[in-house]
């Protein structure tokens, strides 16, 4: 368990899904551009391809984990990480949320 105050440090987000690539020479990673809003654009890597094309993914409302410290994979950085299930099933807003908001 964690406390209470410890999940208050995460920064959950909404992010619309505005370019999306496969990462070359791999089967399952997806390169995705982010746009937070006010908090602006940024760059995370995904590996959901084996699940979702970009065309599935583009113009997407999903939710993230905004302050990451970022990581290289692959030879490029990730600023974050999207929430999807186990079973990958991508987590999305119901409504049109505004680019950047928090989720609490």
């Amino acid at each position: 368990m964690i406390k209470f105050e410890d999940f208050q440090n995460v920064d959950l987000r909404t992010a619309e899904v505005i370019l999306c690539e496969k990462v070359p020479n791999t089967e399952k990673l997806l390169k995705l551009e982010l746009d937070l809003g006010e908090k602006g654009k940024r760059v995370i890597l995904t590996g959901l391809a084996e699940k979702y094309s970009c065309k599935d993914l583009k113009g997407k409302k999903i939710i993230i984990v905004a302050n990451l410290e970022p990581k290289k994979i692959r030879g490029i950085e990730s600023h974050g990480m999207l929430l999807a299930t186990d079973d990958m099933i991508l987590l999305t807003t119901m409504e049109d949320a505004k680019n950047g908001s928090k989720i609490r």
